[in-house]
């Protein structure tokens, strides 16, 4: 009986040293997708030229329990953003556009907090991080909002330097919009449109689309998800449109997969040759560097640096150039990953959110580079990610805490009625119905809401849709003379800061 045991103790290891990576991870998603309570997981790896694997797990919606397939389409985020750079280089090498091209001679409406940053700024400037501006500084002007995209990149104007210019990275959504709209300007047609034409119907990404608003004519989509009463329920999707060149592509991997082999064949398919590998060359060089944290030093010895080139962020790895970009929206994380030296690429989507994918491309890459040192990064990071679930309510507890209760409102509710406004982002307006208030941000249909007094002249925002956002304080700033003068907004969240909005209460007249 013991040598029958050992006999099959022998044989499954034997078939488990004998998987290869993808039946690995085929089984590890299968089981980790479940642990991470995603709903919905979409992969496909290229390798050496061939589509090694393209499957989905899970559900496109925990509403209908439908299947995700290879084709269910996602929202991709800003792995957008590396469709925008090769663009402009294939306009580079058209001679219709230069990388050292002056901005603001494309677009005269392009300004920002300096006039010799704004009269310098380069086409290149746009595609690496390095304005000036604090990573994601202004998203809150465009996320959700009816303001156009010109709109927003003229009133970047307004937003407030973190460092100086090309002295530090600071990702920016708001660059790659304007470089949208350059495309736009040079070829006279806009930038989605130049993208289908250029790239997507030539290597057959038929079903991947640019705007929200074309998913009725795709039933095979993911619902996007946010954990809600302590379970993964669908939202809403949010319409991208007018940042739509930093971020609103929609697609699946199926498609994607012909995006990574072209990549990784340096522009080229066939005989037909979309960029140069001089190119490739040129976004898969470090333009703006970023500190390795002793974090990232501990956990990846292999990792020397890191920095962001041409639409995507770069780093080595077990001695490899790993070219890669996230992308997260409200209720999508994905990650496209690519190792040139080895022809080896892949992309995750996922619809909830979660830092999945990422964990994924370190497990993956160690599958592929160093699969002697392979580590369960999806656990590892599952552990962290629990961690800071249980910070973040502390952090909630800390709050209430703080709270000072057998308080009131220097005012009546009346006083704190009207209009406040930003000049940059618009008006949000508090008002009352009955003897309650509320909150509405003019230019975010999104954002409105009930306001609860909290302590002192401090409000709880309550929002009214589901989101992403946590409720936030509102509170009102008095002036020398007793009358409110000032709304100021507090909602800690990694992506949208409010604390930028400078809301000024509008004087009746």
């Amino acid at each position: 009986m013991r040598i029958k045991t050992l006999v099959a103790l022998l044989f499954i290891t034997a078939i488990c040293i004998g998987q290869s990576p993808v039946d690995k991870i085929d089984r590890y998603i299968e089981k980790a997708h479940l642990d991470w309570e995603i709903p919905g997981v979409a992969i496909a790896i290229v390798h050496q030229g061939e589509q090694v694997l393209a499957k989905g797990y899970g559900v496109r919606s925990t509403a209908t329990e439908d299947p995700v397939t290879e084709n269910t389409l996602f929202a991709i985020a800003s792995n957008t953003k590396a469709f925008i750079s090769a663009a402009i280089a294939g306009l580079v090498e058209e001679e219709k556009l230069s990388w050292d091209d002056k901005v603001v001679d494309h677009l005269p409406y392009f300004e920002l907090y300096d006039p010799y940053v704004t009269s310098q700024f380069t086409v290149a400037d746009l595609l690496c991080h390095r304005s000036g501006l604090g990573t994601f500084s202004g998203d809150l002007l465009w996320y959700g909002s009816d303001l156009s995209r010109e709109e927003v990149i003229a009133n970047a104007a307004k937003l407030e330097p973190q460092f100086g210019f090309r002295a530090g990275y600071g990702y920016q959504n708001i660059m790659y919009m304007a470089a949208g709209e350059v495309i736009e300007e040079v070829t006279g047609v806009p930038w989605d449109d130049y993208i289908r034409k250029r790239f997507l119907h030539p290597l057959g990404m038929t079903n991947t689309l640019s705007s929200v608003t074309e998913l009725q004519y795709h039933a095979d989509h993911a619902e996007p998800h946010n954990m809600i009463d302590g379970e993964q329920q669908p939202i809403d999707w949010v319409k991208w449109d007018n940042m739509g060149p930093a971020g609103s592509l929609i697609s699946s991997v199926s498609d994607l997969s012909a995006w990574i082999d072209l990549q990784l064949n340096k522009g080229q398919k066939d005989s037909t040759v979309f960029w140069t590998e001089e190119s490739s060359n040129r976004m898969w060089t470090i333009h703006t560097p970023k500190p390795l944290s002793n974090w990232h030093r501990n956990n990846f010895p292999s990792k020397h640096f890191a920095g962001y080139g041409l639409g995507w962020d770069l780093f080595d790895y077990h001695g490899r150039l790993i070219a890669n970009h996230g992308g997260g929206y409200d209720g999508f994380i994905s990650q496209t990953i690519l190792v040139p030296e080895e022809e080896l690429g892949f992309v995750i989507l996922t619809n909830s959110n979660n830092f999945f994918p990422y964990a994924m491309m370190y497990h993956i890459l160690d599958l592929y580079l160093a699969p002697d040192e392979a580590q369960d990064w999806g656990a590892y990071m599952l552990e962290l990610k629990k961690q800071g679930d249980q910070r973040k309510k502390d952090q909630e507890a800390a709050m209430e805490d703080s709270r000072q209760v057998d308080t009131t409102p220097s005012l009546s509710l009346e006083a704190y009625v009207g209009e406040y406004h930003d000049p940059k982002y618009g008006s949000v307006i508090i008002g009352m119905e009955a003897d309650s208030m509320y909150f509405d941000f003019k230019p975010t249909a999104l954002y409105h809401g009930s306001l609860s007094h909290w302590h002192f002249d401090t409000f709880k925002m309550t929002w009214g849709e589901d989101h992403f956002l946590p409720d936030g304080l509102a509170t009102f700033v008095l002036g020398k003379n007793g009358e409110v003068e000032e709304l100021r907004i507090s909602c800690p969240n990694p992506d949208l800061f409010f604390y930028e909005l400078e809301l000024m209460k509008v004087k009746e007249e």
